[in-house]
């Protein structure tokens, strides 16, 4: 009867930090769009693009910290597969089927503003994933107004959507590849493999080749962060036979480690670094151009659609039940909670645009898109009635 206790203190653990985490990436995004519209923006945008060896300190902070924050993706993905919340498909058949309806539809609105605007149509992904840390900031704003059935349902929406991102980013924005690179990953990758099949569970051999592999994967010309998932897959997910009971597996061990960086240090370092966009100049025609409109309507209305017309199918087909004590005014309230997709969104937003108007175009986008769906949510779920249909 003890696993139960355990699994629900493993995830009122992660939603503490996730909550704490969100609200502290909320206030690091409004201090840097505060900086990027000071006196003190020159130095904000050049201090991003000094050389700190062969990268810039901007592709540190979203090639290499990133990975971390990928990394734990991968453990999270990994964890609710093996023993968690989709390990079976009853499970998965809700969060799974509302996730693809919520990388759908916002793709389908995008591309319908967006996509007969020259150069724009690389941008179809951006508005496809949910910001968990933001979601679930906003959510513990609103305390125990939300049942914890949907907090776990946003939780693995979230965690699908992170799935179908990282596939994106493998398909979708790798132009060319370096065929020597992909072979060393390849062979870090069977070393890895040999590892765990091996039954090692000391974590520094498979931390020092995940850290070969973000090397290789980075000259390969697949983005660097992916590294951080395909480690993620070798990581332990069981302690070593001779280890007391109640040892700790490994990908727990790291899962845990790496938590508090990610949510305290990572991702606000990343949204101090990518949300600061100066409005100078900024008049209505910008706000209202194909790209910004495209990733603000994908995020609002595209993102609450395609979740909320796919759980209500899902539901209404008997394919699984409606999230328990929840009501369908709170449902709507989280779905809109979906739309917020600012860390995923921006760096998605880096890959599929060089040009540095159109990435600001792009920020302004997730910006409004991500706003509007946190305070619709947020207020349609501290309206609700808990005893309502």
């Amino acid at each position: 009867m003890t696993a139960p206790a355990v699994r629900s203190s493993v995830l009122r653990d992660f939603l503490r930090s996730e909550a704490s985490g969100g609200i502290l990436l909320m206030l690091a995004a409004a201090l840097a769009m505060l900086v990027a519209n000071s006196p003190l923006a020159d130095g904000y945008f050049h201090g991003l693009h000094i050389h700190l060896g062969p990268l810039t300190l901007l592709h540190w902070i979203n090639d290499g910290l990133m990975a971390l924050f990928f990394l734990l993706v991968g453990l999270e993905i990994k964890r609710e597969f093996a023993g968690g919340q989709l390990s079976s498909w009853s499970d998965r058949a809700l969060p799974m089927i509302a996730a693809a309806g919520g990388m759908a539809v916002p793709a389908l609105i995008y591309l319908a503003i967006a996509g007969s605007t020259p150069g724009l149509a690389r941008g179809w992904a951006i508005p496809s994933a949910t910001d968990i840390a933001f979601a679930i900031g906003v959510m513990a704003l609103l305390g125990r107004r939300v049942p914890t059935s949907l907090k776990l349902f946003l939780v693995t929406v979230a965690i699908v959507d992170d799935m179908g991102a990282v596939a994106i980013i493998a398909l979708a924005y790798t132009d060319g590849l370096n065929g020597l690179a992909l072979l060393a990953s390849l062979a870090i990758m069977a070393v890895l493999f040999a590892l765990n099949r091996g039954g090692v569970t000391r974590l520094q051999p498979y931390l020092a080749l995940a850290a070969l592999l973000w090397l290789a994967v980075l000259l390969s010309g697949i983005h660097a962060t992916i590294a951080g998932v395909l480690s993620a897959m070798f990581i332990p997910l069981r302690a070593s036979s001779g280890a007391p009971e109640d040892a700790e597996p490994p990908l727990h061990r790291l899962e845990h480690a790496l938590q508090p960086w990610v949510a305290y240090a990572i991702v606000p370092v990343f949204g101090f670094a990518n949300a600061g966009v100066s409005f100078a100049g900024i008049g209505m025609e910008h706000l209202l151009a194909p790209l910004p409109l495209g990733v603000a309507a994908g995020l609002f209305i595209g993102k609450q659609t395609g979740v909320l017309g796919a759980l209500w199918l899902c539901v209404r087909l008997r394919l699984a039940p409606k999230p328990a004590n929840a009501t369908w005014t709170q449902i709507y309230g989280v779905c809109l909670l979906c739309g917020i997709g600012f860390t995923m969104s921006l760096f998605i937003g880096g890959l599929a645009f060089t040009d540095p108007l159109l990435i600001d175009e792009v920020k302004i986008g997730v910006l409004g898109g991500s706003i509007l769906s946190a305070t619709a949510g947020f207020l349609i779920l501290r309206m609700s009635a808990s005893g309502g249909r």
